[in-house]
């Protein structure tokens, strides 16, 4: 579970000695249940993607806690933070943000490769993964080879294939066409009902929040609504 308590957050501007405080995010109070969907939505500039870099510990915030399963996250320093995003947190980004060199293959092995696993268990990984996300058949195309759709998908595999508790997703649809954006969707309601994954999804688009079992918007920095909302 991530809970968030008090949480603030400024940005500073200007000149060396002549900085302006910024506020960005106010006191916000947020919890993320285990095995939940929750969508955050706001328009650009709400501060919803600043939330999301603090939630996933790139960020300090001024004031506040963030705790994922009663750990301490805003109390570890810059390293501690990054090995506890690699063993608990997968990314999936607007811009799908895979390696152009690598196969999809390769592209989901990524993560495994990175953390030292065996070949013989990466590969048996992968494949596993590839079947489920419906990506066997393209497996060995390069990203400039793939639909938007394709490419998310992807992503998405990467983000899944070290077996995170918690995804976070910042606008995953975002550039992708309606009955694509409606495939990811639905993959990742998939995925959440099969792996019990927790997903934080960050979004502009009340359509994409709305698969959400917990909803939140955001605006000018507080969160000004939120509740749970039943998904069938």
């Amino acid at each position: 579970m991530i809970e968030v308590k008090g949480l603030s957050h400024s940005f500073r501007v200007g000149k060396k000695g002549k900085e302006t405080e910024v506020p960005v995010l106010k006191e916000l109070t947020l919890k993320a249940q285990d095995e939940e969907i929750v969508s955050i939505v706001g328009r650009s500039g709400s501060g919803k993607s600043t939330l999301l870099h603090i939630l996933a510990g790139f960020l300090q915030p001024d004031a506040g806690r963030v705790l994922v399963d009663g750990t301490d996250l805003t109390a570890m320093n810059e390293a501690q933070r990054a090995a506890f995003r690699l063993e608990r947190f997968g990314f999936v980004f607007q811009n799908f943000q895979l390696m152009p060199g690598l196969t999809a293959y390769e592209n989901i092995e990524l993560p495994l490769t990175l953390k030292g696993v065996p070949a013989a268990e990466r590969k048996r990984k992968v494949v596993e993964l590839l079947e489920n996300t419906g990506l066997t058949e393209i497996s060995g195309h390069y990203p400039n080879e793939l639909s938007g759709g394709q490419q998310q998908r992807v992503g998405i595999a990467r983000a899944l294939i070290t077996e995170p508790p918690v995804i976070f997703a910042d606008e995953p649809t975002g550039s992708l066409d309606s009955e694509t954006e409606q495939d990811i969707l639905n993959l990742i309601l998939s995925l959440n009902r099969k792996y019990g994954i927790t997903f934080v999804i960050i979004t502009h688009d009340d359509e994409v929040a709305a698969i959400a079992n917990r909803q939140y918007r955001m605006h000018d920095g507080e969160l000004t609504e939120g509740g749970l909302r039943h998904v069938v």
